[in-house]
Order: structure tokens, then sequence, then C-alpha cells
């Protein structure tokens, strides 16, 4: 007997019931139906979506890739999510809608499940942005009737302004962020690590997530804590440095619940800050005071951007900016994800609309050497309403708040 001519190339499978999503169906079928409107608008016959943010939105199914494609495939009728087959059952029922998993045992099952799902499709929406060169001819050398359209931009504008469930995830998330910051204040003293500092913020974060949000998978939770001559990258990776008196310190915590990421970012100094550096936080801070007020309906991104700029250069500072003022929130993460029709910068020109959330963040850096030298970062995140802004970060910003003495 051949038992290999016997395994299937892909399967369904129901492995116990369907677990509660971080959505309700109602949620869900507005996305979808939102994302079928954009199919009949582009004459497309179904949608493949391969990025991890992507899937996640429609699906709810957030994906573990290790090396491996998964997708969410979307038609006027069905929601399929396709998976490895090393998940089993766990996609099923993490997704609002099918799923179908393709096994390993034979080259190219995956594009074999994702045919399947669209036998007679032709024009199909995909993300120019994620899938690769290599992956769009292999589908299209496995489908030559397939016609592959690039409607990443379409989607990402989709994604842009938040219904009021997404809203509610992150002001939980905001939250969140704000207790793990106050455990990473807590935790700073002279002669600790940065990994000991961050580890106390991560895990308050997860305890306040567990507790909160029962219901979701608990993962990718994570805190940069940096000290010294490590604060002058944003994302520069926690160390084992020790602090020491008179360091500037930046606290940064990010709560993931279901995908969906929230930050706190704060610039602090252990026990005194000498006079240079005194003078430059407080720059910072009121280049962080200016983009608060400016945020409201109407406002262009460029425009805000301008005017923080024309604040640093007035004093001299703008030279050490270092990435843009802020930017969307959603399902996104340090390593997929991102929205990047709405940030603040020079080349967007996106006009704030209400239910958009955005965040409030500049950041100078001073090289090594010269006085005040460190990266400066203060973080908000604002959801747009119809008249202004909410700002539902808590924790206290500035030289009469993040002093911290022991």
């Amino acid at each position: 007997m051949n038992t290999v001519s016997q395994r299937p190339e892909f399967f369904e499978l129901h492995n116990g019931s369907k677990s509660p999503l971080p959505f309700s169906a109602v949620e869900y079928e507005r996305r979808l139906a939102a994302l079928r409107q954009l199919i009949a608008d582009r004459g497309l016959r179904a949608v493949l979506l391969t990025s991890m943010h992507n899937v996640a939105y429609y699906s709810g199914f957030l994906y573990c890739s290790f090396g491996r494609p998964y997708a969410c495939i979307v038609t006027e009728t069905g929601c399929t999510t396709i998976s490895a087959n090393i998940d089993l059952g766990q996609p099923w029922r993490r997704s609002y809608g099918d799923n179908l998993i393709y096994t390993d045992w034979k080259r190219d099952n995956y594009w074999r499940a994702v045919n399947h799902v669209l036998p007679a499709t032709d024009l199909v929406g995909i993300e120019g942005d994620h899938l690769t060169l290599a992956a769009r001819q292999k589908m299209e050398s496995l489908n030559s009737s397939l016609q592959a359209e690039d409607i990443s931009n379409d989607i990402m504008a989709l994604r842009m302004i938040k219904s009021a469930e997404e809203i509610t995830l992150i002001k939980g998330g905001a939250r969140i962020a704000d207790i793990g910051g106050a455990a990473v204040r807590d935790a700073i003293h002279a002669g600790a690590r940065e990994i000991d500092v961050a580890m106390a913020g991560r895990d308050a974060m997860e305890l306040a997530i567990a507790r909160d949000y029962p219901d979701s998978e608990i993962r990718n939770t994570w805190v940069w804590f940096q000290s010294g001559i490590n604060t002058d990258g944003a994302h520069n990776p926690v160390t084992t440095r020790q602090l020491a008196p008179g360091d500037i310190l930046s606290l940064n915590t990010f709560p993931m619940i279901s995908g969906y990421y929230t930050a706190l970012e704060r610039t602090l100094f252990l026990e005194q800050v000498d006079p240079a550096s005194l003078q430059i936080w407080q720059a910072n801070v009121e280049a962080h005071e200016l983009g608060l007020s400016l945020i409201k309906p109407g406002a262009r991104c460029s425009d805000i951007c301008a005017e923080i700029n024309a604040h640093f250069a007035a004093l001299d500072l703008l030279q050490y900016r270092t990435f843009g003022y802020g930017h969307s929130f959603g399902v996104l993460s340090h390593y997929y994800g991102r929205e990047a029709g709405l940030e603040l910068r020079e080349d967007i020109n996106t006009v704030l609309e209400p239910n958009m959330v955005v965040s409030m963040e500049p950041m100078l850096t001073i090289p090594e050497g010269q006085p005040g030298a460190g990266g400066y970062r203060e973080h908000d995140i604002l959801v747009l309403t119809e008249n202004g802004s909410e700002n539902i970060t808590r924790f206290p910003y500035g030289p009469d708040h993040n002093v911290i003495s022991r």
C-alpha cells in the first residue's frame, strides 16, 4: 500500500469548539462588509491577505509564522484562514469563519490550499507590501488564470478608522501600559540592571492582561528600558547595564492584547538631572505639549509636523530630532504591522478624522560627549473625537514627576 499517496495535501479539522475572539461577531461582519465593498469597487473576486496584521484584523487569528506562510481569503460570501498543520486546531478555534489546514509532506501544499478556496477566481487583491516576489511568482505559476492586484494601501485606509470596540480595547491597553510604567518606576534604583527593571514592567502587564482579558492569548507584551548611552535609539534592546546616579533613563512599556499595540514612553533621570540635560528635557516636554494641542479633526499630519519642527528649530534643536512625531495604533507590533498612511511626518498629508488613534511622541537625541547627552522621549496616545481628542495616557511626564530618588 502506498501510504504517502493517501496523505492529504490539505484538510479541515474542527478540534474543540470556537474560542472567544477579541471582538464581537457584529464587529467582524462590519470589517468584512467594508472589505467586500472594496472588492466590488475594484472589480475583484477575492482578497488574499497574507500579513499577520490583516489576517488578524479580518479573522481574529494572529498566526505564528516560524517561516511558514499563512493567509486569510475573503470572497463575496466567505472568510477562510489558511494555516499550517503544525498548529492543528488552534487557527480554526481562533478564526471568525472557516479554516483550511495544509500539510508539509509535499512542496507547495500551501498554494494548493489557497487555490482550493479560489477555484474560479481570476482577479485577486493582494498585499503588495507583504507578498514577496518569490511567493507571487509561485502563486501565478500554479494558477495561470489568476491575476493579482495590489490593494495594500486601500486595506490600510480601512484599518485607520477605529470602531467603538477597537477604541475600548485600545483604552484598556493604554491603562495596562500605565500599570507597567508604575512597576518600572518602582523597580528603578542605583545598581539595578536594565533587564531587571524591564522584567518587572513586563510581569506586571502580563498579570494585568491575564486578569482583565482572561480569554485572550497571552503573548508578545514587552518592555524596552534603556539607560545612559543606550537611550540614544527609540528601539534599542534591553541590556544588563547597571543604573548609576545621574543616568538618563527611557521607560517604554508595550502591552499586547490580541495583536493590538499600545505604548507608554517616558524620560526619567536617576536621583539628579544636570542643568544641560534639564534644558533639553524641558524643550522636548514643550514640544510634546504643543503636539498634544494640535491633535484634532481636520489637522493635517504634515502640518502638525511642521509646527513642532518650527519649535525645535527656534531652539536650535531640530538637528537632534530622530523620527516622526507620532503614528497610528491598532493591529501592529515591533515585528509586524504598520499604518504608514497615518504618521506625523513631513511626507504624510493625511487629514485627521474622528475615531483615528494616534500618538504624540517627540524625541531628541544628543550625541555622547555633548552637554545633555542621551535620548529624550515622551509618548501619549490620543483618540480623535468629533471636536478634539482624548488623551488616554495617564502616567505623568516631565522633570516634576520623573526624577527618581531612592
